[in-house]
């Protein structure tokens, strides 16, 4: 069979309606890249999760506390939150042991191009976080869940949230 043989009544209502809305950064009517961003939600013995207290010359989110995280540079997304993890606190981490966790599909500021953040969560790793970036990082610290430091990126508070609850996805800033 092919697609124009399907019964598109049974198929619309099998499948959710495309989104008719822009992306809040679309203004020209063209398509927006989308960043891709991966962040580690690494929980130690305790229920502890680290995060680091970014520098305050830092490009983005200075003197804010966040995730380990980078972007996809011409890798997936697996191999970049590996890459990360070594390049920023020096943590050691199979691929095999990472699982996906939550998503935060994301418009940070109005008129900025659009964001996947991507969480994944490392069950197993070797080495003891040291700021390797300190131009990025100033100090990595395990953070209890319900006492999360402050000033914490919203969207990292976000996915923190989603995953205690076991949702996969979030939406934030969108307009």
């Amino acid at each position: 069979m092919t697609f124009a043989d399907a019964d598109t009544t049974t198929t619309a209502a099998v499948r959710p309606p495309y989104p008719r809305s822009p992306s809040a950064a679309a203004t020209s009517g063209r398509p927006v890249p989308h960043t891709i961003g991966v962040h580690l939600y690494l929980e130690n013995a305790h229920g502890e999760i680290l995060l680091g207290l970014r520098h305050p010359d830092c490009a983005y989110a200075g003197r804010t506390w966040h995730f380990l995280a980078g972007h996809c540079e011409q890798e997936s997304a697996v191999a970049c939150l590996v890459r990360e993890a070594r390049e920023e606190a020096g943590l050691l981490i199979d691929p095999g042991d990472v699982a996906y966790v939550h998503a935060v599909h994301l418009v940070d500021t109005p008129g900025t191009p659009p964001r996947m953040q991507l969480v994944f969560r490392a069950r197993h790793w070797t080495g003891t976080p040291e700021v390797l970036e300190p131009d990025r990082c100033v100090s990595w610290s395990w953070c209890r869940s319900e006492a999360l430091p402050e000033p914490l990126v919203p969207y990292a508070r976000a996915a923190i949230d989603g995953i205690r609850a076991g949702r996969l996805y979030t939406e934030w800033g969108w307009t």
